[in-house]
Parts: C-alpha cells; structure tokens; sequence
C-alpha cells in the first residue's frame, strides 16, 4: 500500500463517527478515488469500464470489498480482511447478488449521490439492487465523504507537496525543453518526459495552448503548430506520484510579449496574491474568490471558479467560486486559479497549489514571477 494501515484505520474511524452521528449503518462506494480512500487499492484497471467494484463501509468493522475475482490478489495484499469476489464480467448477475448479500444486514445505507459524484455500475443493475434491496433505506452519503476528504491526512499533503515539487523542477526547465520552430506537440511530449524522468509516475493530465497575444482555450490537446516569437505557451499539468495529482499550469512568452499580456500576467499574479491573503481556516470558498474576481475586475458573471480541490482526483471540491460556501479547514489542498479574458477571444490563466494551514497557507507549487517569464526567440 501506498500508506501504513493506520492512515487507513484512521480515515475508517472518521467515517464510522460522522456514520453514527446520522445513522448510517453503511456506505456503499463504486468509484475509484472513494474505494482506494478507504482500501489502499490502487490500480490503473479502473481505465477498463467492464467491471464494476464495489466497496461496503459498515458502522462497526473493517470495510468489504465486493469485487470481480481479477482484483482479488492486490485487494487483498491491502489492510482489508472481507474480500468477496465473482467472475466478471457475467452473463446475468455481474456482481449484484453478492454485493446484496453484502448489504443485508445494513438497513440505512449511505451512498455518494451528488455534485461531483458518479455511480460507475449498470444503471439497471443498481435498480436490481434497489428491488433486493426494497426494505433498506438508501440515502444520499454525498456531504459525508466530501468533508472526510476535502481533509487531507499530513502523509497524504507530503504526496502532494512531493509531486508538486517535480512539477515545479520540470517548469523550471522551460529555456531547455521549449524553442521557436517546435511543433506544439513536441513541446508537450519534452514536458511530460521531463516530469517522468524527475520522478512522476504517470502524466494523465496535460492540456495548453500557444498563440500570439494568448490563448483561446485551457483544455485543448496540443497541435502541429510551430510555436513562434510572440507566442504565449502554457502549459497544465495533473501528474500523478502514489496515485495523487499535482495540478496547476505556468505561462511563457517567446522573445517578448504585448503590454497587455504582461498586464494580464502580472493582474493574475496579484489576483494570487489576494487568494493567498484571504485562503485561512474559517474562510469561504466564495470569500477566496471574490478577493481574487476584486483584482481582475472583469464581473462574476460568467468567469467559471477560480480554484479547486485537489487529491486522488485532478479536481475536487470545494470549488473557488460566488456561490460555493464550504468553510476552509487546515488541511485542505486547493488550488487558486484565477483567469482573464483578453481581446480577439484570447484569455490568460494562472495557478498556484497552497494547503489551508493555521494562519497562512503553505505553497505546494514553486511561486511563478510577478512579471511573465520571456524565453529567447
């Protein structure tokens, strides 16, 4: 496992207080984050949509993991006793009586239904389910997980600390990895073998863009275009160490750059800056992101969030946004990551990684300079 057993009974013993506290004899979780939350199991199969898994916290005792039989020896290599397992993928009962029999004794059982949250099995076979399951109440678990893991453990901020940091090393490496003339492509493929080669385990996540004055979008994959003097590049990376995401991009300009871009730069860095004042125990999501949307000035209208969670998942809540509430505590991981539109349909972005602490927050990320970073043309 990727942590000692303790970090593991720990997280167990939360949920069986905040289970108590609402009467919940059980969760039911089947999507991977949730699982590998409370097992340790960890593995890339989840990429297969073929077969579902599923995992039963119980008030009292360890979890029961409910799973197709090709997991069996790595579930069981984890701190968890209970493995239950069938031949999948099946023809007619692809896991539903077993997972039934699991839950039998559990009248109230708790499952993430919400924002953010994904069932991951046969819509049919959870209404096969439900029909086993006619006398047992299933309510939605969504707030209670969400505050159990928007806490992160200190090993699971060390995870995240130590990726950010290979992230931060591998931007630093900019003037060597990136030059005019060089397909956007081959530019993105240097980054991702970069941050492999300082120790990443896996890239899964990276997005950018290069154009002259901006950007149009923060999502896309990269082209063939060359990159050219005047360009701005940015790069976005989610790479992974122990199954957990570093995530936020950094900006270059080729030779020089327009003053409105170097204004942009430098307004997203102070917008950081009033993120970094405002992020403390106590504090809204909200309250984090009208002190950022205050410096850039652009309205709230239409400008998405300003900043995440972060984790086992790229993205996690609380969102950075007007109407997102959740209370900051230490030991959130988020990001702050305020954008600007630009003319002619181009935008700027930028982002840091803190974890909330008592008083200010740490930075994951390597700080990026208040004035946009130039490589030779």
């Amino acid at each position: 496992m990727d942590f000692p057993e303790i970090e593991f009974a720990n997280c167990l013993e939360n949920a069986q207080k905040a289970m108590a506290e609402i009467g919940l004899d059980a969760l039911l979780l089947t999507t991977e984050a949730d699982v590998r939350y409370f097992s340790g199991f960890r593995t890339l199969f989840w990429e297969s949509p073929t077969r579902p898994w599923f995992l039963v916290v119980p008030r009292r005792g360890k979890p029961i993991a409910v799973i197709p039989e090709i997991g069996a020896a790595l579930m069981r290599s984890t701190w968890l006793d209970d493995v239950r397992t069938w031949s999948s993928p099946a023809a007619l009962d692809d896991g539903v009586s077993l997972l039934a029999d699991a839950l039998q004794p559990y009248a109230h059982v708790g499952l993430p239904m919400g924002r953010e949250t994904s069932l991951r099995m046969p819509l049919a076979d959870f209404q096969d389910l439900r029909e086993r399951l006619r006398h047992h109440e299933i309510v939605d678990a969504t707030a209670l997980v969400r505050a159990l893991r928007m806490v992160k453990s200190e090993r699971e901020v060390a995870t995240i600390r130590e990726i950010c940091a290979i992230a931060s090393n591998a931007f630093a490496q900019a003037s060597r990895l990136f030059q005019t003339g060089q397909p956007l492509s081959d530019a993105f493929r240097a980054f991702k073998i970069e941050l492999l080669s300082r120790g990443a385990e896996d890239v899964p996540y990276l997005v950018g863009g290069a154009r002259q004055g901006g950007y149009a979008d923060v999502i896309s994959p990269p082209s063939q275009t060359l990159l050219q003097a005047g360009d701005v590049l940015m790069l976005d990376t989610g790479a992974t160490l122990r199954g957990y995401f570093c995530d936020f991009d950094r900006n270059f300009a080729f030779g020089h750059a327009s003053s409105d871009v170097k204004s942009a730069h430098n307004i997203l860095w102070r917008a950081t800056e009033a993120g970094l004042a405002t992020a403390r125990p106590g504090a809204t999501a909200a309250a984090v992101f009208h002190a950022m949307s205050a410096v850039i000035g652009q309205g709230c209208g239409d400008v998405g969030r300003y900043g995440h969670g972060l984790g086992m998942q790229l993205t996690e809540p609380p969102s950075l946004i007007g109407w997102d509430e959740t209370v900051l505590q230490e030991g959130m991981v988020i990001t702050l990551e305020p954008s600007m539109t630009l003319s002619q349909g181009r935008m700027l972005v930028h982002e840091e990684k803190i974890v909330i602490r008592d008083g200010a927050p740490e930075l994951l990320s390597q700080r990026t300079p208040s004035e946009l970073p130039v490589l030779i043309a």
